[in-house]
């Protein structure tokens, strides 16, 4: 290939190197980093068992073990609490002992837990089980986020937009399986399923296996394990972005149950609402998440993304008494509107968990991070049904209302942790 050349400002004529990088890695459809590759295959393997898992386990726990539908809720719901609690201490070990066997130890104790569970045959059975899965899985998260700040390096934005994507797409994947298995509602089939859940989690050890180790950072301000607990204007970002991380419950919790309930689109539109938010995310999360870099672009950001959702939620607002084809299109519109709100919002969101966490605990400020997501989790599917479902129109307003509230006040967030500590631009 031979290089072309351009005129320089000054009128001199320059050589251009041409892009020797392969057409994937330019379009952004493969990232350059042997690392990074491997990061991301790893979590498109393992969110791929746990998707198809979580949408079956409520099943297998009914169909096969027996259990009632109470005593499902209640095991999840105990179990959901516990493995909010192990984030921020097993990010604290990560930081100290170095993040990838922290990881890899956390993925070999889900695959033993999910095994287990192929032997449950009562509620305390179940609850262990899935408790010790959820314990793992939020440990193995507050790991894998030092993981993901030191391989991304200065494209942060971009990998864990990257990794976004894929989830999304390994989701959708997961699901289809999921749907298989509950067409076949066997005990035979949910087993299958749960055994190749566990099998996930050795393969995605398997493949991080070959990671670079990752060596502590000294801590600077010493070694306080508390020390994100302590750090308000962190805590203050965490509380106002586990509001926003709401939106995602929206399409897949509050849409399907309001288009059932109180429109006339066909059913089958929940499941085109999914295909659109999903395709849209995996075509443009790489490239919303790139223009988002720095603290104050991020904080930005998020103030556009609780604009967005208040305007997508306005228009599904429209939907009761129309036509099904009305309805439908028009909630078309207020799905693609709500996915570019969290388009931004996650491009804001995953630079601001970074580029507000001290590089040396970067595992314990991710177990803080995930416990707000958590929570937020917990408390979207009452709020949703009380606001959306049960108050109709003017509900579904007044949560739009609470997402513009909680963006306009980021960038404020982000101004008062900057006068607290240097933030990178």
């Amino acid at each position: 290939m031979s290089r072309s050349s351009t005129l320089s400002p000054e009128g001199r004529r320059e050589a251009v190197v041409p892009d020797r990088r392969s057409w994937p890695v330019r379009r952004g459809l493969l990232l350059e980093s042997g690392p990074q590759r491997r990061l991301a295959l790893g979590g498109f393997v393992n969110q791929l068992g746990t998707a198809a898992f979580l949408a079956t386990a409520p099943l297998y726990a009914m169909r096969v073990i027996g259990l009632s539908v109470g005593q499902v809720g209640l095991g999840l719901g105990v179990a959901g609490a516990v493995g909010l609690l192990a984030g921020p201490p097993v990010g604290h070990l990560a930081d100290r002992r170095g993040p990838n066997g922290v990881f890899l130890t956390t993925l070999l104790v889900q695959a033993v837990a999910m095994v287990s569970l192929l032997c449950a045959h009562s509620f305390v059975a179940f609850m262990a089980a899935v408790a010790v899965t959820d314990l793992a899985g939020a440990s193995g998260g507050a790991a894998r986020g030092p993981m993901i700040r030191r391989f991304g390096g200065d494209e942060v934005p971009r990998f864990r937009s990257y990794l976004r994507s894929v989830a999304f797409l390994a989701s959708t994947f997961g699901a289809l399986a999921a749907g298989l298995v509950i067409q076949l509602d066997s005990a035979s089939a949910y087993r299958a399923l749960i055994l190749a859940n566990a099998l996930t989690f050795l393969c995605c050890a398997a493949v991080l296996l070959r990671l670079p180790r990752l060596e502590p950072l000294p801590a600077s301000t010493g070694s306080d394990r508390w020390l994100a607990l302590k750090d308000r204007p962190y805590l203050a970002f965490v509380v106002l972005d586990g509001l926003l991380w709401m939106q995602g419950e929206v399409i897949t919790y509050a849409l399907p149950l309001w288009v059932v309930l109180h429109t006339h689109a066909p059913r089958w539109f929940t499941g085109a609402a999914l295909a659109v938010n999903t395709v849209l995310v995996v075509l443009l999360q790489v490239r919303t998440g790139r223009r988002v870099k720095g603290a104050p672009v991020a904080g930005r950001a998020t103030r556009r993304a609780g604009v967005a959702f208040l305007a997508g939620m306005a228009v599904i607002a429209l939907a009761p008494g129309l036509p099904g084809w009305a309805a439908a299109a028009l909630m078309t519109i207020g799905v693609a509107v709500h996915t570019v709100g969290s388009l931004w919002h996650a491009a804001g969101s995953l630079e601001l968990r970074f580029r507000l966490a001290p590089a040396h605990a970067q595992g314990q400020y991710s177990g803080v991070f995930g416990l707000g997501m958590g929570l937020c989790y917990t408390v979207a599917p009452a709020l949703l049904g009380l606001l959306c479902l049960t108050w109709g129109a003017p509900g579904w307003l007044a949560m739009g209302g609470l997402f513009v509230a909680a963006g306009l006040a980021m960038p404020l967030v982000v101004r008062r942790a900057g006068r607290s500590r240097e933030l990178a631009s």
